[in-house]
């Protein structure tokens, strides 16, 4: 079966991509910039607010061993999809939640999960995540891949990441790779 890409945006990339890398089935991350209107943008020009692109990660899966169903499962349950351009300290329409599809059944599946997951009463507020087809990914500068990996020591790494990550492999310790 051939790989497939999704592509989500749920705030800063860096907490994102170090995520799904630890899907069994994900065979990539890549950091960057969508949704927005400035050709081959640049973290300055992204965190500045003013191209309107979502930090966003494309994720190459094979879908024989990771459904893009138990990836939007993932994407919902590891940030909050309740809060308009924020996630946590992290402020402005770059760290927006986001799907981006790839196609009419990422579509479809993406928004019947979100009514489900908003009617159900998950969330004390209604969920407010953008569903946009895909148009053009931008990757991110060189510096922002595998940033998490590279970089655990880091301040942000070490007290915002890190307890994610923690979070997520109790959660979803069957999702794990080996």
């Amino acid at each position: 079966m051939e790989n497939k890409t999704a592509t989500f945006g749920s705030g800063c990339f860096w907490c994102t991509e170090a995520i799904f890398e630890l899907v069994e089935g994900v065979e990539s991350v890549e950091s960057g910039y969508s949704a927005g209107k400035t050709e081959n943008p640049t973290y300055k020009e992204v965190t500045s607010g003013k191209t309107n692109h979502a930090e966003v990660v494309n994720i190459e899966y094979d879908p024989s061993k990771v459904s893009y169903a138990e990836l939007l499962e993932i994407f919902w349950r590891t940030h909050d999809p309740t809060t308009l351009n924020r996630q946590g300290a992290d402020v402005g329409t770059q760290y927006r939640s986001i799907i981006l599809y790839h196609d009419s059944e990422q579509k479809e599946l993406s928004e019947k999960i979100m009514k489900e997951l908003d009617n159900s009463g998950s969330w004390d507020s209604p969920i407010v995540t953008q569903i946009e087809k895909f148009e053009k990914f931008y990757t991110a500068e060189n510096y922002h891949q595998d940033y998490y990996k590279l970089n655990p020591n880091n301040g942000y790494c070490a007290y915002v990441i890190a307890p994610k990550i923690d979070k997520f492999k109790k959660i979803f310790n069957t999702y794990l790779k080996n």
